[in-house]
């Protein structure tokens, strides 16, 4: 078949020091399928224990989890539950992440007519693992990814590598192994945070906090205002924004206070106040639990590098 990429498959049995926290390349692939005689069991393979991400081109393939003729509906695309089963299309633009051995299926179907043409990585689960779990609690196990994006790129770029015999050791295997889950990760994260997809409430809420962190209201109160529960704004806000509504209005009050001790003589008192805070040593607590200083060691600089602004996540 002509393409203007590599094709391919390469594997990497390095001795990789099980004492070091390396993420252990075992293989990386671009194929394709185009016959049923493409089927992969994850309870029969045997070169487990593996973990498997599978990034569709173009074409399909098809994904099994669990027994199929026990899904809890008629949808194809259902979700596993407790004692359930699950048939996915796996279409371009569509990953799916699976542990070996565990009970699925990936396959050609007898039905297809199209070329199925796939990127994949597997990596050994030692280092990786508790990595992997939060991606696939953020992004679930058969998540739609760009093809522009940078855990694709991350992947591409990581066969490309093996392709040129560029990956001759544990480290740079490693490495690529690495940024590709980091890359992965941050979009499973920037996925949760994207503003546009917040619910309205959360925007308002974070636009009001936003506008009044220095003279900002209960969160009960708040809540009310926004027709839900404490609790339940509570527990929506930080899953979308990732993190607590009184951690993001004590960030901008922080924020807005080192622009303060940087362009002003004032007091650490006076600067409290103004950002919200009821007194300085309060103020002195928060600032160091967010920043690792003090107020004061800040803004002379003494011992510490002079930041023109700092980030927060």
């Amino acid at each position: 078949m002509k393409s203007e990429t590599p094709w391919g498959t390469y594997g990497f049995r390095f001795n990789d020091a099980p004492h070091l926290p390396l993420c252990s390349l075992f293989a990386v692939g671009h194929e394709f399928a185009d016959h049923p005689n493409y089927f992969w069991d994850g309870l029969t393979r045997t070169d487990g224990p593996l973990l498997l991400f599978q990034y569709s081109v173009q074409g399909e393939g098809v994904l099994e989890v669990g027994d199929p003729r026990n899904r809890e509906d008629g949808n194809e695309d259902s979700v596993p539950g407790t004692g359930s089963g699950s048939i996915t299309h796996i279409h371009a633009g569509r990953a799916f992440l699976i542990e070996i051995p565990s009970n699925h299926r990936y396959y050609y179907p007898a039905e297809g007519k199209a070329l199925w043409e796939f990127y994949f990585l597997l990596i050994r689960p030692r280092t990786a693992l508790p990595l992997w779990t939060e991606i696939v609690s953020l992004i679930g196990s058969t998540p739609y990814l760009d093809p522009h994006g940078l855990p694709i790129q991350r992947l591409k770029s990581l066969f490309n590598e093996a392709h040129n015999g560029k990956i001759t050791d544990p480290y740079i295997a490693s490495s690529y192994v690495y940024q590709f889950l980091i890359e992965l990760r941050r979009a499973a994260s920037d996925r949760h945070r994207e503003e546009e997809h917040w619910p309205v409430t959360i925007r308002e809420a974070v636009r009001f906090m936003n506008s009044h962190y220095h003279r900002m209201i209960g969160l009960e109160q708040l809540a009310r205002q926004l027709g839900l529960s404490k609790f339940h704004f509570l527990r929506t806000f930080t899953k979308h924004v990732g993190i607590t509504p009184n951690d993001y209005v004590n960030r901008k009050r922080i924020e807005e206070s080192i622009e303060l001790l940087r362009s002003t003589d004032w007091s650490v008192e006076r600067i409290a106040s103004q950002v919200g805070y009821s007194s300085g040593s309060y103020y002195i607590k928060v600032f160091h639990k967010f920043t690792g200083q003090t107020p004061g060691s800040f803004r002379s600089g003494s011992h510490v590098l002079q930041y023109n602004r700092l980030f927060f996540d």
